[in-house]
């Protein structure tokens, strides 16, 4: 398959353990989700294709910084929302100055009667072109992501870890369907770091646990 290369890099970045959504910790190092989410921000178009994440490298030393922000702790509703009322202060655990290097493929969807060719095209001139639909960024909104398409020169970091189970994708790859309420469907791999490499397998493979029916 056409594999595109992009390096995505920025001050901080925040991957959410979901166990850890309130008093938020990262993980050390991006979901596929993650980078599927940064490389759809560039280009995307859900019912022709989805993108299938190879291969992430970490470029820069795992380096972590803590902080606390004022945030509010209810939803907006119909309501007015008093910010004086529902501030609170919550403790962050983020990455600081990274760079990694994302390798991902374009896989056309079973219905889409165009060329995979095209599509590779116009992902990479986007890229080139430094256009987005949006701000791509680094867990969070506030923190923003940089992106150019890599020259694959900079070598990844000399380090090994073991990460566990991790979080894969939140959706099905596979369901493009167009819906007032999204149906979030979990899925966990083992994630590994070899020399600061971390091979992710295709969403299909049986390495993927996926749960049973949508949410």
């Amino acid at each position: 398959m056409n594999e595109i290369t992009i390096e995505v890099w920025g001050d901080f970045a925040c991957w959410t353990m979901p166990a850890a959504k309130v008093e938020r910790l990262t993980y050390p190092f991006p979901t596929p989700s993650a980078a599927r989410g940064i490389l759809s921000a560039i280009y995307s178009k859900p019912a022709e294709f989805y993108w299938q994440v190879n291969r992430i490298e970490v470029l820069a030393p795992i380096r972590y910084i803590s902080f606390k922000r004022n945030e509010v702790k209810s939803k907006t509703s119909d309501k007015y929302l008093y910010t004086d009322e529902e501030r609170t202060q919550r403790q962050t655990v983020a990455l600081r100055d990274v760079r990694y290097r994302i390798a991902a493929s374009i896989v056309p969807r079973s219905d889409f009667s165009g060329s995979e060719t095209q599509l590779v095209d116009q992902a990479l001139r986007r890229v080139r072109g430094g256009k987005a639909y949006m701000q791509p960024s680094l867990g969070q909104r506030e923190f923003v992501a940089y992106f150019e398409e890599s020259d694959n020169t900079r070598p990844p970091i000399n380090d090994s870890l073991d990460a566990g189970l991790m979080v894969y994708d939140v959706f099905d790859l596979h369901d493009s369907a167009v819906r007032k309420k999204v149906q979030p469907r979990l899925s966990l791999f083992h994630a590994v770091m070899d020399h600061g490499v971390i091979q992710v397998p295709p969403y299909d493979s049986p390495e993927v646990l996926k749960g049973g029916a949508p949410c």
